[in-house]
């Protein structure tokens, strides 16, 4: 199958291939839109079983950051790159090949940290290129690992969904299921347990969702289970397309909202949801904070305190979808991805013209 018949190309402004025999790099940058700005998107290192699954994976995680980038008002465009390959098989040598790889494409695409990436490992790519962020935090700097942000904008996109759902503004009881507890998933369990929710976690690591019941009085559930959990809130915060047509009917979750990208393994998910009638926070709002955090150190000049209350406007975006979708009677998805193609598209026209 060629990339141009992929069901994700979707418009796709640029997808280029990448090899280097020596480091055994294998690699893919997918750039969805460059209408408000260079793509930038995180480095995904996955041991993809075809490089069809690599493409599809690149396609669909760079058009979400498109609609991220949008709507969080960054002045960027959307990209991603993967890396097929073992994670824990990575070498300097890799990274370094994959920097110049970026390089090449002369800052076209702006690369950061994601699954199976680290900030070390940018380290080793910006020894290559300056189109890199999510750099370690240098003495008087902002910057540095993005897990935290994200799980920030997270939280609070959860306490906006539940004001929403039931005009509570505290989460103090509520039980949160939370699938997925490495590095925007255990930030997020410190948060939600310092405000006193009731908290289920499940993790492929058992060590991870240990060191989550030790810290944070979690229950540790089975991987399988975790979804159908008897809760009020659904977290996913690991890979993608959890929601679908066999899982929804499983759901037991009045809300979903997470750290996890490309929650919804179809479009169409979201209308089932609905009429399931589970809220849920579309993910590319609100696992913005993460790209809002590499956003502001790439260009320097901000402080914490700043970057925190930029990423404080996650919960207001997402009450702006929730109360549009109950208005128009549309799904949340629906919503929010028409509010970023306008951003978009009026982008390009100024472009045009």
């Amino acid at each position: 199958m060629s990339v141009f018949e992929n069901r994700e190309f979707n418009g796709h402004e640029l997808v280029t291939f990448a090899s280097d025999e020596p480091t055994g790099l294998r690699a893919i940058v997918a750039i969805h839109s460059t209408a408000l700005g260079p793509a930038a998107g995180g480095c995904r290192m996955w041991p993809y079983a075809t490089t069809d699954e690599a493409i599809t994976d690149a396609l669909r995680l760079s058009r979400g950051m498109s609609f991220k980038n949008a709507l969080a008002g960054l002045p960027f465009g959307g990209g991603k790159a993967v890396i097929i390959g073992d994670s824990r098989r990575k070498t300097p040598q890799l990274l370094e090949a994959f920097g110049r790889f970026v390089d090449t494409l002369g800052g076209l695409y702006i690369t950061a940290e994601d699954v199976g990436t680290t900030t070390a490992d940018m380290e080793h790519v910006a020894k290559q290129t300056s189109f890199v962020t999510g750099l370690h935090r240098r003495s008087g700097e902002f910057g540095g690992d993005p897990s935290p942000k994200t799980a920030l904008g997270v939280y609070l996109g959860i306490k906006a969904a539940a004001k929403f759902r039931w005009g509570r503004s505290e989460i103090a009881g509520l039980r949160i299921a939370v699938q997925g507890v490495g590095g925007v998933g255990y930030h997020l369990c410190r948060l939600l347990a310092a405000d006193g929710a009731v908290l289920r976690v499940a993790d492929v690591r058992s060590t991870a969702a240990e060191r989550v019941r030790d810290e944070f009085n979690a229950t540790v559930v089975p991987v399988e289970s975790i979804l159908s959990e008897d809760v009020d809130i659904f977290a996913p915060c690991a890979l993608g397309a959890v929601i679908n047509e066999h899982s929804i009917g499983n759901l037991r979750a009045r809300i979903v909202a997470g750290a996890a990208n490309n929650q919804l393994a179809k479009d169409s998910d979201g209308i089932a949801l609905q009429t399931a009638g589970v809220l849920y926070a579309p993910d590319y709002v609100i696992n913005a904070g993460g790209i809002i955090s590499v956003t502001r150190e790439y260009f320097g000049g901000a402080s914490e305190a700043q970057v925190n209350a930029e990423i404080h406007g996650i919960a207001d975006r997402l009450t702006e979808i929730f109360e549009r979708s109950r208005r128009e009677d549309r799904p949340t998805n629906v919503v929010a991805d028409r509010l970023a193609q306008e951003r978009i598209a009026s982008a390009s026209r100024r472009l045009v013209a």
